[in-house]
């Protein structure tokens, strides 16, 4: 038995030897021959099969997201409709076969985003124990949710008075996060209990719960009028069909420079999403279609003109909640526990 072993395990390495490991990766590898460190959307890229064991090359195909890439004087041009973590895939053919390689590449955004400041046209009122998750309009009423354990809640509010119309608890176990209305429905995440819930918009009656796929929490959400956004507190941002509430696509948020994992309460207008930043007071302006970080509004000073209250010890007093008043075409701001909500312009500085 022995002997056999020893037998088996020559005969292997000689078949190791003498090149039998053909192993896609160990023949070819997709080589960068200038800077393949931070690749661009757009960007021509100069790419090259590394021949490892000196086979006849035939053929080289590349791909990307399923899409066939054209080769130009050895250049392939990264024009992909989203951004953020992709796999560029080699169909090389040699000696009449064909393997395929891959190669995990980050696509970050063409430009650099742009810098703007506020100008504030008013301030309100605000509860300044409401823990503020979510922020909407809905025919001039502002829809908000809080979050904490023991204190979540979905209201209606008067926004010029701070008045709660109506009020709903969620149960002590659930922590409430992002809001967004859509065909008379409102839709609520909660945090780390991978549930969300369907409120009817005229008397907030619970009409259904559901369960999120794979998104790891529930943070943001907002709506184009036809899909739902929501973020998870990952580069992600998911897309929900309203009617299965099954998450159907992803985009990743991405600057010039790098991906980044911080959005977190979110609204949409005209073709953008506008993201508070996770702890910043600042919030983002996200290409919905691509995930390319365009702009970046800061908010330092605002905190300064509240009155922090604290009320409860761990309080972390940070901006958050953004809501688009469409007739107006202003965007209201508040913090988590702030005892005011400003209405403000947003300008390019």
């Amino acid at each position: 038995m022995n002997t056999l072993k020893i037998f088996s395990s020559s005969i292997l390495f000689l078949f190791m030897a003498c090149g039998g490991d053909n192993t896609p990766s160990s023949l070819f590898e997709i080589e960068f021959n200038d800077n393949g460190k931070k690749i661009q959307q757009n960007q021509s890229l100069a790419v090259s099969i590394k021949n490892k064991k000196n086979k006849e090359i035939q053929q080289v195909t590349y791909l990307l997201e399923g899409n066939e890439l054209e080769v130009n004087d050895g250049k392939i041009t990264l024009n992909v409709p989203t951004l953020g973590d992709k796999t560029l895939n080699a169909k090389v053919k040699y000696e009449d076969q064909t393997v395929e390689v891959t190669k995990n590449i980050k696509v970050l955004a063409a430009k650099s985003p742009e810098i703007y400041t506020y100008e504030i046209v008013n301030e309100y009122p605000h509860d300044n124990k409401a823990y503020t998750q979510g922020l909407e309009f809905h025919n001039d009423t502002l829809y908000e949710s809080t979050g904490k354990n023991g204190r979540s809640s979905l209201r209606k509010v008067d926004f010029n008075t701070g008045e709660i119309f109506q009020q709903v608890n969620l149960e002590d176990n659930y922590f409430g996060e992002g809001i967004t209305i859509l065909n008379d429905k409102i839709y609520m995440l909660t945090w780390r209990s991978g549930t969300g819930f369907v409120y009817d918009l005229k008397d907030l009656k619970r009409l259904d719960t559901f369960q999120y796929g794979k998104s790891k929490e529930g943070w943001g959400l907002t709506n184009d009028g036809k899909k739902l956004y929501k973020s998870d507190g990952t580069e992600k941002i998911w897309f929900l069909n309203p009617e299965t509430l099954v998450e159907e696509g992803t985009i990743e948020t991405v600057t010039n420079k790098s991906i980044n994992d911080s959005a977190n309460e979110l609204e949409y207008v005209d073709g953008k999403i506008y993201a508070n930043v996770y702890q910043k007071p600042s919030v983002m302006i996200i290409d919905a279609k691509s995930g390319a970080i365009e702009g970046v509004i800061n908010f330092s000073g605002l905190s300064n003109k509240v009155t922090h209250h604290q009320t409860w010890s761990d309080t972390d007093n940070v901006l958050n909640g953004i809501a688009y008043h469409p007739k107006r075409k202003t965007f209201f701001v508040t913090g988590k526990e702030w005892d005011k909500m400003f209405e403000v312009t947003i300008q390019k500085k």
